[in-house]
């Protein structure tokens, strides 16, 4: 359990670090903890129409930026491969058990590192595309019904990336999108006890709780699951004893998204 354990830790001391790295990059003397570069023929190239962005936005604040973030320190593998080493040492692998270690891993990701790595180049594809402004407008014409369907999308979004992270990232700006449009039509109405803001956090929020139901049934999860239990081939037999359970949980986080977005006091819930 040492790994884990120090894995946890690890995590931990990353968390802390990503928050102080909400006032900039933290200066570690020699390097910065993250660099963020400008990428070529994109950054601040690609304008949101005038219904998508803050009525007193001007110029370049009307433009997308285009940041290639490199957070070396506080990137979750980073704890993860720094558990990793500290691990080999304490329980004395030798360098053969090191390679063999390392060549099963590889061989285990061999599917899901490049699958997630897809997924997740496609949501910049879409963002800066307008594919998700498109996509955005056309599902907030479900009207008062879609805070439901906005954990369904997040659900959606992990059985097709593997991960949470990669749900939000390739739905995060649409359910943002459709959340404004939303309230938009309705927000004098049935969302009337929430603010804008307030019903952006929802949605956006149901999109990674909703994702969270998600997880049992992505292949990724699967494929993992039977390599590290020698069950391999029993894939499908995993995925149909699950689907209905992630669907029914996946529906509670709907209704309760949907009694948050219009049910006083569940409204309360929502941060102002």
């Amino acid at each position: 359990w040492m790994p884990w354990g120090l894995m946890a830790l690890f995590l931990i001391l990353s968390g802390i670090a990503r928050q102080m790295e909400k006032q900039g990059p933290l200066n570690l003397g020699v390097v910065p903890s993250y660099w963020e570069v400008p990428v070529p023929t994109l950054h601040k190239m690609v304008e949101r129409a005038e219904r998508l962005v803050p009525p007193d936005a001007v110029g370049d604040e009307r433009k997308e930026a285009a940041l290639f973030k490199i957070t070396w320190l506080t990137a979750p593998g980073t704890p993860v491969f720094c558990a990793a080493l500290l691990s080999m040492v304490l329980l004395r692998l030798s360098p053969a058990q090191v390679l063999a270690v390392f060549r099963k891993t590889i061989y285990q990701m061999r599917i899901p590192i490049p699958t997630i790595a897809c997924m997740l180049g496609l949501s910049y594809v879409t963002k800066y595309a307008g594919m998700d402004a498109t996509l955005g407008v056309a599902f907030a014409e479900t009207g008062v019904l879609y805070p439901f369907f906005a954990a369904m999308l997040g659900w959606l979004g992990v059985f097709l990336t593997g991960t949470d992270a990669g749900s939000n990232a390739l739905f995060g700006s649409l359910q943002k999108i459709t959340a404004t449009e939303v309230w938009n039509t309705h927000g004098s109405t049935a969302l009337r006890h929430l603010s804008l803001e307030q019903a952006q956090i929802l949605i956006c929020t149901a999109n990674s709780t909703g994702g969270v139901m998600g997880k049992m049934i992505d292949a990724q999860s699967i494929c993992v699951a039977t390599a590290g239990t020698n069950q391999v081939g029993r894939e499908a037999d995993i995925f149909k004893a699950v689907i209905w359970h992630s669907v029914l949980l996946a529906c509670v986080v709907g209704l309760m998204t949907a009694a948050q977005a219009f049910l006083w006091p569940f409204t309360q819930m929502v941060p102002k």
